[in-house]
């Protein structure tokens, strides 16, 4: 088997400067309509405050706009280079927003067993069941201004080790193209307990996917969610709420795992979003004791 890799970079390495623009990126590119905060990135996740009972439509698309003006978008993988954000209140705003394009990291391996990366018929009726599991977790709409107000800029990290894979990267097995990866991977040992980035409402709760094993769903409200996979335990219940820095569940290695990680995803509405760009650089290590297994919930 043979394995050749572009020379793209990756997409967090210039992570440290991308959170600090996150910080204190002036709205200029919006400043006739909006004061936004984030990254107007592929894959950055903005938000920002019109006047109560404002409509917001981004390239056509209606926007959420709460009771005291908030508002949230972002931009998938492979956004187009600029959108457009109107503001329709007492008069109408038009702006074109420039959206900042990414390179990601491409891996080719060749020589893959053809059953390593095609599943079969009967698995393929696994995993379409438990994607409309997925799928049903994520159209549920919560409606909770409160959690989104306490996660907007405040995201933590939910484990804490080198990162070992970052978003949009992309293997090619035998020639072709297999879905990106849309998380951030953060590499330490089974049973490290995995803790909420932010409060939320857990949609989902499954000991046991096909590719992602044990996986929850935790929804911040208004289509902004975070999904965690892999995991060796899982801790909360659907509909059950949580706290930022309460535990969901373990790191593990289950479903299509090579090793212990876990993979924090985002997404806000269709879009696929980077974590990474919501939090700060990952603190050093620490040392300390082995962390202390973290109990499943019983499935009724």
């Amino acid at each position: 088997m043979s394995r050749s890799r572009s020379s793209s970079s990756l997409p967090g390495a210039a992570l440290p400067a991308a959170w600090l623009l996150a910080l204190l990126w002036p709205a200029t590119a919006a400043a006739d309509c909006i004061s936004l905060a984030g990254n107007p990135t592929q894959g950055g996740l903005l938000w920002g405050q019109v006047a109560p009972g404002s409509r917001v439509t981004l390239d056509g698309q209606a926007l959420d706009v709460l009771a005291d003006g908030t508002t949230l978008f972002g931009f998938s993988r492979d956004a187009a280079a600029s959108a457009e954000l109107v503001v329709r209140g007492a008069g109408e705003c038009r702006q074109r927003l420039a959206v900042a394009a990414r390179e990601y990291d491409i891996q080719r391996v060749e020589g893959v067993p053809e059953q390593t990366v095609s599943p079969s018929p009967e698995q393929l009726d696994r995993i379409a069941r438990e994607q409309a599991l997925v799928d049903a977790a994520k159209a549920r709409r919560i409606v909770r201004p409160d959690i989104l107000q306490a996660t907007l800029g405040a995201f933590r990290w939910p484990a804490q080790g080198p990162i070992s894979g970052v978003y949009g990267s992309q293997r090619i097995y035998n020639g072709e193209p297999r879905n990106p990866h849309f998380g951030v991977d953060v590499a330490v040992p089974t049973g490290t307990p995995v803790t909420a980035p932010a409060p939320g409402i857990v949609t989902l709760a499954e000991p046991d996917l096909f590719f992602s094993g044990g996986t929850v769903i935790l929804d911040h409200g208004f289509g902004l969610s975070s999904s965690f996979l892999h995991l060796s335990a899982v801790s909360v219940a659907v509909d059950q709420e949580v706290r930022q820095g309460e535990v969901i569940g373990a790191v593990g290695a289950t479903g299509r795992a090579t090793g212990p990680h876990l993979d924090w995803r985002m997404s806000w509405r269709n879009a696929r979003i980077d974590p990474q760009l919501l939090v700060p650089p990952m603190p050093a290590p620490e040392p300390g004791p082995a962390a202390a297994p973290v109990p499943a919930v019983p499935k009724p």
